[in-house]
């Protein structure tokens, strides 16, 4: 986060000299504390002052990355993951690729008959099918996929710097968002390596 030059020297009073009041900072700064307020507000609420009632503004210590690095951390899949996109095992490969271009996705989540995560297709599992010269539309999905439990899954609940992580050790474009189900998991969303994309990008713009 960039600070204007008047937050940059409200940090540098509340170094030297919090705990502080903001009338005091107001005083040190010949300005009136209603000017002040929206300011003090801002750095607050990043993290760069904290404040206690009676007591007044004092530096956390913590540097603009280090500020940031706490934000990231505490982001969880739940908060940004999309619409997963699910075929049956029984789809044709055919179909298979036809749904991946129309929906605009690199990886499909395979079911079974009670609809729960059986296989995972990616866009080089397809490719690599049709090199085969088969007849597309009689060939099933279930053939090709990769199949539980070798297949990476995340919950609702993890940290989405963990999935971020895992899409970078495990060389694979998204993964699927499960809850545990009697007998099988149920798929109830994605995150990929685009989603992860939009975050940074968002959380940049943020902080500028």
């Amino acid at each position: 986060m960039e600070l204007s030059k008047r937050q940059e020297e409200i940090v540098e009073i509340v170094k030297a000299n919090g705990p502080i009041t903001g009338e005091n900072i107001a005083e040190k700064l010949h300005l009136t504390r209603a000017t002040l307020r929206p300011d003090l507000a801002i750095l607050t609420m990043a993290g760069f002052l904290d404040a206690r009632p009676r007591v007044g503004y004092f530096f956390t210590g913590k540097t603009g990355s280090e500020l940031l690095t706490e934000k990231i951390k505490k982001f969880k899949v739940h908060e940004y993951q999309s619409i997963p996109i699910v075929v049956k095992e029984s789809v044709s490969v055919y179909d298979a690729i036809s749904t991946m271009f129309l929906e605009d996705v690199g990886t499909l989540f395979v079911v079974d008959q009670k609809s729960y995560l059986s296989g995972v297709v990616s866009r080089k599992d397809l490719l690599r099918a049709t090199i085969g010269q088969k007849d597309l539309n009689q060939l099933p999905v279930h053939i090709i996929m990769t199949r539980m439990p070798n297949i990476t899954v995340c919950k609702k609940e993890d940290l989405l710097i963990d999935v971020a992580k895992l899409l970078i050790e495990k060389q694979i474009d998204g993964v699927p968002v499960v809850k545990d189900s009697d007998g099988g998991f149920e798929v109830t969303g994605r995150i990929t390596k685009s989603t992860i994309t939009k975050v940074f990008v968002e959380l940049t713009a943020d902080e500028r």
